[in-house]
Formats: C-alpha cells, structure tokens, sequence
C-alpha cells in the first residue's frame, strides 16, 4: 500500500473510530485530576510569524508556538529534561554512532493518519538536508520492529537533543508550510497576519490526558505597551517576556506573575569581520566600558544573571565561574585599549535593533550612553524584525546589534553557533582553536572530558571578547488568574498543553 493510500486508510479508520467511541474527545467543563476541559486563552505576541515550516523556521518567536503543532522523537520538559516523546524508549551505541528508537504507538497526526517508521524516516532525512544541525545523519534505517535506528557519520554523544525535530507525514514536506500538519496536542486553524494564529485542540492527542482548552490564539501586539493595555483591558490573558516595570503595573488579584532564569543570552553583538570590531582590542574596550549591573538594573530592574562570556550558569558544569566578572567596568582600561587600537578619540558606530523588543531597545539606550564615557558615538537603528532576520542575521550587514540568541537547554546547541564555519553565525567569529573544541566534543565519549572543553572553549571566546555578553534575563510572564498550568520553560516556548481554567465559564 502506498503513502496515499495509507494516509486516506488511516484517515477513514479514524473518523469511525472517533464517532463510535465518545471518549475520543473531551467535553467541556469536564474535570481530571489536574484541571478543567475546555475554554479558550489569548497568548500575547510582539513578533509577527513568518515561518510554519519546522525544518526551515529560525526564529524563536516561531519556534515557541510551533512547539504546540509539531512534535519530535524526544522533547524537553519546563525543567529542561529531554523525555522521549514521539518515542517511548532509546539506546545509544558505544560509539555514539547510532541510535535507536522505540516509536510510541497510535500516535496519529492531525490529520487522521498513524504515525509508522516511514514518517520517522522521511522527515529526519529531510532535516537533515535542510537543518545544518542534523546533516550529521548518514541514515535512518526501519528495524521492522517498530524501531528505528539513525545512524551518524561520526561519532557524537550530543546529539540526542536535535532529535526534537519534527515528525511529519510522510512526503509531505513541499507542503507542510501551508498544511502545518504535525502530531502535537493544537492543530494549526488559521493565520491572519497583523492578527496573529488560531491553534483548537486535537481531541486525537496521543496522551488522553491533555490538552485542556478548547482553542489557543496568539495574537499579535504592536510592543510591550500595547501588550500591556491588552492585558489590564482583559482581551489578553498570557503575556510573556515583561519587564518587571510593566509588570508591577498590573493587578495581582488579576495575574499571576511567574518568573523563571531563561537560558537566553543577551548580548550587544558585534560583526567581527566589519570594522573597527576585527580588532579584539576594540571588542574588549567595549566590554570593559559596560557596567552590566546598571544596565539589568535600569532595564530589568535586577531581574537578570550578569554575563560576560556566550554562555549562562543555567548550563551547570559546562559553565566555567572562573570566568565571572572578566570585564567588569573599567573605563580607564577601555581608553587604553581603544588609544592601542588608533582610537584615542573613540569613533562612531551604530546599533540595529529590532523595534519590537522594548526589553533591547532600552538596552540600546542605556548602552549608547555608558558608551560615550570612552568617546563612541552611538547610533540607534530600529528596524522591522523582518528587515532584522534578514539584514542582521541572514544577510550579516550591520556593525552591532542587541538581541538575546535561544538554544535548546544543552551546551552543545549553545557553542555550536560559534564555529567560523556555521551558518547562524552571524557574528562572524572565527578562531581555529574554538573551531577545533567545537568538533571534538561530540566525538568525546567522557562527560569530565567534555565539560573540560567547554570551558577551555569559552575561555578563548572571552579571551577574544566574541561579543559583548549582558545578561541572561529572566522570563517573567503575567497569566491571567482564571487560567492555571502555564509553565515557564529554560528556553523559548509557550506550552499551552497544560493551561486550563481555574473554573468553569
């Protein structure tokens, strides 16, 4: 039988199966243990989604509500614990060249059609010629036992955690932007853009259990403030990524107000190969001339973790605190490196920052003015976050930008930007002996020897001011008080699978 006809099979056997047996759907104002069924909630967004593509998509403001619609084989918890997911169970050879998987059974996608080891393989292969962190896979293999084996081409002991890269029905990967047809616990209804997208719940989710609302929009707010006015006026019930400014604005009878460390890494970047940022004098003079308490004081009201290397504490033993406070404020030696560099009288730059993250365009402010203590000239450029992925990040046109780079919660996804090789590295940092580390960690069997690395790596990324690290900043979300199970993650995403009403409406 045929992919076609094997979906259209599926399909039909499903539709019988969901009108013959009630429970295959939950009816509102139903209870379990944890929460109430049905309802709906507004999530509020300051990015415009651009890409419902799983394989293609970059942006973390994509990735958070993505996360919802497509599922992989493992899946990280709001602990940060990778779980098995579209899998149930897996093993890793000795040589972390292969590993197996055990898929979950009578998981169906959205639409109507069962999960087999032919969507496994297909939509891995297809990740791996289109996402550069999974061209590493030379094949994936159906053991006939309801198992899969993928097969690296060389070793590697981290790269369990790209295996959260979707699963998608098989051969459908030329459409799945439009059809957005994945396995999580929301399918994918509309998109309006300026308004944002409609997610209703799979009443077919493999885990009976959840999710609880009815229907989840996340709609699209102008900035911050408009976000904010949305809030207190009740049209939006989740807002995440507050100051803590805006956020003692609004009633806590109202919202709850969660915060949690976000393994984001804030950071005034600098284009090493754009003038005058290739000299590493200049790249440490700017950080030298940065107090980072006042700014995560003025702009987050010390709601922040001091950085001053690519990587947060967050990440345990991989961090190294030996480096902490390597560029503390020290204006007189950032005069002296800039006069070294041939800018006594300091030289003008400009700042792109994308206009709808408040958070960094307050940050840009704040750094224009400590910066004009060493006699830089600041600039401020605020585009679109379209013109920004494309200009900054893509394109690699601009001299410094402030934003907060994402990763999955694993030291690999951290660093791995940062080869000179890499395709988002859009700061075009090159150093060979970080590129070295870079490639043998994965090929390192030793947990020791690998966090042994690690650190030697960002030592010679701080050694090297890569770029000006600020500040992990602490997520801070205001959820409206009729909703509970909303849980902040490590990492970008907005999991709507556990929110529920506190009652019935």
């Amino acid at each position: 039988m045929n992919a076609i006809s094997k979906r259209l099979l599926s399909a039909v056997l499903s539709s019988v199966i969901c009108l013959s047996v009630f429970a295959c759907g939950k009816e509102d104002g139903s209870t379990d243990a944890q929460g109430i069924y049905g309802g709906e909630a507004v999530v509020g967004i300051t990015q415009e989604p651009m890409v419902f593509d799983p394989f293609t998509v970059e942006a973390a403001g994509d990735k958070e509500i993505l996360f919802n619609v497509y599922e992989g084989l493992m899946k990280f918890d709001h602990e940060g614990h990778l779980n098995p997911c579209l899998a149930t169970d897996y093993t890793i050879s000795d040589d972390a060249t292969q590993y197996t998987f055990t898929l979950r059974e009578g998981v169906l996608f959205h639409d109507g059609s069962e999960l087999d080891a032919g969507d496994v393989i297909y939509s891995l292969t297809r990740a791996s010629e289109l996402n550069p962190e999974l061209s590493a896979i030379s094949s994936v293999t159906d053991n006939g036992d309801n198992t899969v084996t993928v097969t690296l081409d060389a070793p590697n002991s981290e790269f369990l955690s790209y295996f959260t890269s979707a699963i998608i029905p098989e051969g459908s990967g030329e459409t799945i932007g439009d059809t957005r047809i994945g396995t999580g616990p929301f399918v994918f209804e509309s998109y309006e853009p300026g308004i944002g997208i409609v997610l209703t719940r799979n009443e077919n989710y493999w885990n009976p259990e959840l999710p609880y609302l009815d229907k989840v929009t996340f709609k699209v707010c102008a900035d911050m403030d408009a976000g904010l006015i949305e809030l207190n006026g009740g049209s939006i019930d989740i807002f995440p990524y507050l100051t803590a400014d805006k956020a003692a604005q609004l009633d806590p009878s109202q919202f709850n107000i969660q915060t949690l460390g976000s393994n984001m890494i804030q950071g005034l970047f600098l284009n090493n190969a754009v003038a005058p940022f290739d000299d590493v004098r200049v790249r440490q003079a700017v950080n030298y001339a940065i107090n980072r308490t006042d700014i995560i004081d003025l702009i987050m009201n010390g709601q922040g973790l001091e950085l001053t290397t690519a990587m947060s504490p967050v990440m345990g033993d991989a961090y190294d605190t030996a480096l902490d406070g390597t560029y503390s404020q020290d204006i007189d030696r950032a005069l002296e490196l800039l006069a070294d560099a041939g800018y006594a009288d300091g030289f003008d730059m400009t700042i792109t920052v994308p206009s709808n993250y408040l958070i960094h365009v307050n940050t840009a402010v704040a750094i224009a003015d400590q910066l004009s203590q060493v006699g830089i000239n600041v600039s401020i450029e605020q585009v679109d976050w379209a013109t920004w992925l494309d200009r900054v990040y893509t394109g690699r046109d601009y001299q410094s930008t402030i934003i907060a780079l994402t990763s999955d919660y694993a030291p690999f996804d951290v660093i791995n930007r940062y080869h000179s090789a890499a395709d988002n590295n859009f700061i075009n940092y090159s150093n060979p002996d970080v590129d070295r580390l870079i490639e043998q960690i994965p090929l390192t069997p030793g947990e020791d020897e690998r966090i042994g690395m690690y650190r030697e790596l960002l030592g010679y990324m701080t050694e090297d001011a890569a770029s000006c690290y600020i500040q992990d900043p602490y997520s801070m979300c205001a959820v409206a008080s009729r909703l509970e199970g909303y849980e902040l993650y490590p990492m970008y995403v907005q999991d709507m699978s556990t929110v529920h009403l506190v009652s019935a409406d």
